[in-house]
């Protein structure tokens, strides 16, 4: 499949907003508890389908995208060790895919326009089975354009162990929202256009995002780092958005009207956190909760404690929070990165009073970089090995033009069996969210540091930054490696991991 016809997959289908005077009815997300069977006898598959709905931003009605079972729940739960078995609907009046983020699916069910499934028609009804796999928070979505209107919704798969534990289980999915379809949000950023209101963000005295020469590379491979820091980790020229959004959305509401979770005293409560954004980076602040991650994409860490915890497009994070014995309101918030804008939950025991949370912090999100990465230990790291194959690619683009790509991808071919290498380095001046379908990946090496790091799907690879992450070739197909910033990877910072006969 050539670049025109992959845009062409991403641009059919895309997302129109519009706007209804009917309310679409809050359904609650997935919580603690067992996965509902009921709808149906075992031995059918779970239904699913991809529907419209009209939900409330800012006090306006928006017609948008939703992935529910039969009786409106967003997404699924399942179990670990059990069969995904599920039977897609196509309920909206145009083609789709989904793509199931954080499971290892046969390549044949993977949800990419084209590779090798077409688009699922209007009231096509299409069976997925395979193995759920290992335990996790991950999520669904729609690998088109059509993500930007929330057509994404959270996938949870619970390990006995996770069932058995005294504590609730809070799952909030973020997203940016626009009023904006998203084919003109891709046109200004193309044509470079500034203005708000969610289109192309006004990057001001961060300039406009050129590559960098290679010595820039050197120099963050040396410890430094080219170029002028500013606050939060960001460095001069950077760019940290290219849009302004109407409205950031945590479980499909602001913070105008968020949702209040119930809470016990002295509880324990799992946030499954996923950052469902097409463009968006944040920082989760638990407030004067100290949390604990313990998980990111869905594989566990050794614990690691903090209030802050950044969170880029396509990552998830579990946090375990103890509650007060005194109760009391606990804003959950997410931080725009480099803006004051923020979105979230509150969670509340009975009888708290709720105050108001602004939409618009008083201080702007810290910029979203690799000062976690380093930290992070995997508990179930990859089987120690040499690499039998090593990969290095170039992460390049610019605000100009608005063209991003992958140098050095055109040979990514492996054989099943091989420990794989891959070296990312970012030689453009915004971050890249880097996600690999159909494998999970350890990260080995930061900026010429080895380490033992997190076994992941999604990593963040700053501006002159250069991460090494490794992977085991066990599940043939050629697959996806892409920016999950939606307009970069819609614009050319793909490409494919194939498997040699």
């Amino acid at each position: 499949m050539n670049r025109r016809d992959f845009l062409h997959g991403l641009m059919t289908g895309a997302a129109a907003l519009g706007t209804s005077a009917a309310a679409f009815p809050i359904r609650s997300w997935a919580q603690a508890g067992a996965p509902d069977r009921s709808m149906e006898p075992l031995a059918l598959p779970r239904r699913l389908a991809i529907v419209h709905r009209t939900i409330e931003v800012s006090g306006k009605a928006a017609r948008v995208f939703g992935l529910t079972q039969p009786d409106g729940t967003p997404g699924l739960t399942l179990d670990a060790g059990s069969s995904f078995d599920v039977a897609l609907t196509n309920e909206i009046d145009e083609p789709t895919l989904i793509h199931w983020h954080g499971l290892t699916p046969p390549w044949a069910m993977d949800g990419v326009p084209d590779n090798p499934a077409a688009l699922l028609r209007p009231s096509e009804v299409r069976r997925y089975s395979f193995p759920v796999g290992a335990g996790g928070t991950h999520w669904m979505h729609a690998h088109t354009l059509q993500e930007q209107n929330l057509l994404a919704a959270p996938m949870i798969v619970r390990t006995a162990e996770e069932m058995r534990l005294d504590e609730q289980e809070v799952v909030i999915l973020l997203h940016d929202f626009s009023f904006t379809p998203a084919e003109e949000l891709l046109a200004s950023l193309k044509a470079g256009t500034s203005s708000t209101g969610g289109m192309l963000m006004d990057h001001g005295a961060m300039g406009h995002g050129e590559v960098m020469p290679a010595m820039g590379m050197q120099q963050t491979m040396q410890g430094g780092m080219p170029g002028a820091s500013m606050p939060g980790g960001a460095m001069a020229g950077m760019d940290l958005n290219d849009i302004d959004y109407d409205a950031y959305l945590a479980n499909d509401r602001t913070l105008d009207d968020p949702q209040v979770v119930t809470v016990e005293k002295s509880g324990r409560v799992r946030l499954r956190l996923i950052n469902g954004a097409t463009a968006t980076a944040f920082t989760i602040d638990t407030g004067s909760l100290s949390g604990q991650l313990v998980a990111v994409d869905g594989r566990l860490v050794q614990p690691l404690g903090g209030r802050s915890f950044p969170i880029s497009m396509g990552q998830r994070l579990d946090i375990r929070l103890t509650l007060p014995a005194a109760g009391g309101a606990h804003p959950i918030l997410a931080l725009r990165e480099g803006g004051s804008e923020r979105t979230g939950i509150i969670l509340a025991s009975a009888g708290a009073r709720i105050g108001k949370v602004a939409t618009v912090g008083e201080q702007k999100g810290p910029v979203v970089g690799l000062d976690l990465e380093p930290r992070l230990r995997a508990v179930a790291p990859l089987a120690e090995r040499n690499a039998a194959r090593r990969f290095a690619l170039v992460l390049s683009g610019n605000m100009a033009g608005y063209s991003w790509g992958i140098g050095g991808a055109d040979a990514l071919a492996v054989k099943r069996g091989e420990r794989i290498e891959m070296l990312l380095r970012n030689m453009s001046m915004m971050a890249h969210p880097m996600h690999l379908h159909g494998h999970h990946f350890q990260v080995v090496d930061i900026n010429g540091t080895r380490l033992a790091g997190a076994v992941r799907d999604t990593v963040v690879v700053p501006p002159m930054a250069a991460v090494t992450i490794a992977f085991d070739a066990d599940n043939p197909g050629r697959w996806p490696l892409h920016c999950h910033h939606l307009y970069h990877m819609a614009t050319g910072m793909m490409a494919f991991v194939g498997y040699a006969s």
